[in-house]
């Protein structure tokens, strides 16, 4: 069985030998380095090339934002996930547009954190309830906001109608992954319907993509 190899990101050296500890009782998980601030996650993150990144907020010389901002420039394939102490909204956002595929509070229970940890690298959004529920009306609010100002494309980059069904399972939630086995087509096929979607809608994100068509009534 390949094991999901995980790095550890935090400036505190005892917390990262506990996390250690967790990702090694597991049968599918393997802890394959661990950085002490950002900068060196950056660096160690292109030589060991990851599976997963746990990545810590407040870290001296690079905060663990910017960190996964450039560690998913470089590597995008490899996904991240902030785990800190920091219940704040303003973070929790930032994270999540700077490509994170969540984000956890330390005071989890273990064996939550790995549940989600599992969903992250699945393509799901590993976040709490408490804080989904925050994102949730963020980007209600937000979609109110643009109803009155944002247009839709041209007619001629209308979207087809596969990929208004890929666009409609996005919007509920449902990873690359899920989208390919209920339409019955192979994982890259999904990605180039959503790599389509955005360059028509001329958004950045999936988020983004899904948000607009909701507020245009196309889903």
């Amino acid at each position: 069985m390949k094991k999901i190899r995980v790095m550890l990101v935090d400036d505190h050296a005892l917390f990262r030998e506990g996390l250690a500890v967790i990702i090694g009782s597991q049968p599918d998980m393997e802890v394959v380095g661990n950085a002490n601030d950002g900068l060196e996650a950056v660096i160690k993150s292109q030589e060991l090339k990851p599976d997963l990144i746990l990545m810590d907020v407040q870290m001296s010389t690079m905060d663990g934002l910017e960190a996964t901002r450039q560690i998913k420039q470089l590597l995008p394939d490899t996904t991240i996930v902030v785990l800190t102490v920091r219940d704040d909204d303003e973070k929790l956002f930032e994270a999540l547009k700077s490509g994170a595929q969540g984000y956890l509070l330390k005071d989890i229970r273990s064996h939550k954190m790995v549940e989600m940890l599992h969903s992250a690298i699945n393509g799901e959004a590993a976040i709490t309830p408490s804080l989904a529920g925050r994102v949730l009306a963020e980007f209600r609010r937000m979609s109110l906001n643009q109803k009155s100002n944002t247009d839709l494309p041209n007619e001629d980059n209308s979207l087809t109608d596969r990929e208004l069904e890929v666009l409609s399972l996005v919007a509920k939630g449902a990873s690359d992954r899920d989208v390919a086995e209920k339409l019955t087509v192979s994982l890259n096929t999904v990605k180039t319907h959503i790599r389509n979607i955005l360059s028509k809608l001329r958004v950045n994100s999936r988020r983004e993509a899904a948000k607009l068509a909701q507020s245009k009534g196309l889903l």
